[in-house]
């Protein structure tokens, strides 16, 4: 009898139904977060000219909320519960921002206000569709859930060591404090906690093209943004990574995802094994049916809008399927260099593809529409994968394959959820802004380089230096993408984070050869720490500096 007792003792207990979204408690509070989002993520961005990642935030307040001691609030102790919270203040912050206001503020700005309720429409399409060809292609070989996703991942692990209260808890504190005193110096400690966390390729590559710009002056005499050189870069760099990104599709028959050494970005250590939730096919699907969408919503902007009237039947085709493109691109390109670097150039990959169809020869108000268009892809589908990747750490890696497709479906639901809200949000609110003539500074940015012009010089030296981009993408193969990332930190102005780069790969390097790769997982909790700390910071500090501004 005894021997037939024993097993039954050592069965693992049946694990709990992942929390739903749906239901009142969460639903209503997550109604309050997302607003709270959106405001934050409008009055930053106009105000400041960022958008703070205010996942941190999110999770901060669920586990306050966890510790009221009422019945209403007991949902709030599962970790599973508050990464629904985290998931939709952080969709709500940079939908709001950069997927809805910043594109309404390009053709505020160019006077063409009866362009603006089409946009709406047109951005709020598009966020959607950019978050679900992100779910639908999240944990496939391309996005792995095992990729870095750095604040993700320090999102995760600030939750886990709340409701742990153990050592990796002092761990996280320590990094959390380092990184805000780091950044209230001016330190980017977000940086060396990501260097810690992402692929050492990658997070070189990105070392190297922030350095290169912030001292090309001192070392070469000249500004290479005004060679247009990492425009240059970035273009064939991100053609190669496309062009490598089909590849693999065609090619990849849901095989075994490959296991890079150098990656560095998850201290669980899931199953070699352990197979992708989405196969090439799914994320076949989900791309073909994103660009169609993203096609479709081109031709509704071109009609609503009315700048079908300045081009010919042949050259709206054109600027249809180029639209397509660039917004296809825009949010692949942003989703690698998420993954590996925790950094989206939303922005910068924008302005790229608004030049080329300044080269192209489109008319100014097709351009606004078009960079319009093109920003507002990217955001969201890096930020959902980085509340993807929190929730996947959140639900042991995946490792119950179940019981995670469940917890993503959830977290999908608050996200599209969280972008209803902030659409209703910037709808009520964007004239506000606008009349106070408060939009957004990189819109700014967008609009006089439409009023600018190009000229043919500029299209020899893009073609110039895309050629080597596309070469350096090329040679660093599609697991590393150093290409896309040298060209991210070439249009980036901050060399500071660049050294800090450097610095945490030394860091890495020294901890690796004393203690092997098993010294590394406290430093993955110190750099969750620092990441947060840093994220914490620059939320409380920018959001201080309101009152000043009004």
């Amino acid at each position: 009898m005894q021997s037939n007792a024993k097993p039954a003792q050592n069965q693992a207990p049946p694990k709990s139904p992942h929390p739903k979204f749906f239901v009142p408690t969460q639903l209503i509070f997550n109604v309050v977060i997302a607003v709270l989002g959106a405001i934050i993520g409008m009055e930053l961005i106009t105000r400041i000219g960022i958008t703070p990642n205010t996942s941190i935030i999110g999770a901060l307040i669920a586990i306050l909320l966890s510790y009221i001691p009422l019945k209403l609030f007991n949902r709030f102790k599962r970790l599973e519960s508050q990464t629904l919270v985290q998931t939709s203040i952080s969709g709500a912050t940079f939908s709001a921002a950069n997927g809805l206001l910043l594109p309404l503020a390009i053709p505020f700005l160019m006077g063409q206000s009866d362009m603006l309720t089409p946009m709406l429409i047109g951005a709020a399409l598009a966020v959607v569709t950019d978050a679900s060809i992100l779910y639908f292609s999240f944990d496939s070989k391309l996005f792995s859930a095992r990729g870095a996703w750095p604040p993700g991942f320090a999102t995760a692990e600030a939750l886990k060591a709340a409701a742990s209260k153990g050592k990796n808890t002092v761990l996280l504190l320590v990094g959390m404090v380092s990184g805000a005193v780091g950044k209230s110096f001016g330190i980017p400690m977000d940086m060396l906690g990501i260097t810690w966390i992402s692929n050492a390729f990658a997070l070189a590559a990105l070392g190297v093209g922030l350095l290169l710009r912030g001292y090309s002056v001192d070392l070469f005499g000249i500004d290479i943004n005004e060679m247009y050189i990492p425009h240059g870069i970035m273009i064939g760099a991100g053609m190669m990574a496309l062009i490598q990104i089909i590849t693999l599709i065609r090619s990849d028959k849901n095989a075994s995802p490959q296991v890079d050494s150098e990656q560095g970005d998850d201290a669980s250590e899931p199953s070699k094994a352990q197979r992708p939730t989405r196969s090439a096919l799914q994320m076949k699907v989900a791309m073909i049916s994103g660009f169609t969408v993203y096609l479709s919503i081109s031709l509704v902007l071109a009609l609503a809008t009315g700048i079908y009237t300045d081009m010919g039947i042949g050259m709206l085709i054109g600027w249809l399927v180029f639209a397509a493109v660039a917004a296809m691109a825009s949010e692949l390109i942003v989703g690698i260099a998420a993954m590996h670097s925790g950094w989206f150039p939303s922005f910068a990959t924008g302005l790229i593809f608004l030049v080329l169809g300044m080269l192209i020869g489109f008319p100014n108000e097709a351009l606004g529409i078009l960079v319009a268009f093109t920003v507002s892809t990217g955001p969201a589908f890096a930020d959902m994968a980085y509340d993807l990747k929190s929730g996947w750490v959140i639900r042991d890696n995946g490792q119950d394959e179940e019981y995670e497709l469940e917890g993503r479906r959830q977290q999908y639901f608050a996200e599209l959820f969280s972008f209803g809200v902030a659409i209703l949000v910037v709808a009520f609110a964007y004239q506000y802004y606008f009349n106070q003539d408060l939009v957004p500074p990189v819109a700014r940015v967008y609009v006089a380089t439409i009023e600018a012009g190009t000229d043919h010089n500029v299209a020899l030296l893009l073609v110039i230096w895309a050629l080597v981009g596309g070469v350096i993408q090329f040679l660093g193969g599609i697991s590393r993408q150093i290409g896309v990332l040298l060209a991210t930190g070439l249009l980036i102005t901050s060399p500071t984070a660049g050294i800090m780069i450097f610095v945490g790969l030394g860091i890495r390097y020294l901890v690796v050869k004393r203690y092997g790769q098993e010294g590394l997982k406290p430093l993955y909790v110190l750099g969750a720490g620092a990441i947060s700390g840093s994220a914490l910071y620059s939320f409380f500090s920018s959001t201080l500096k309101l009152g000043s501004k009004n």
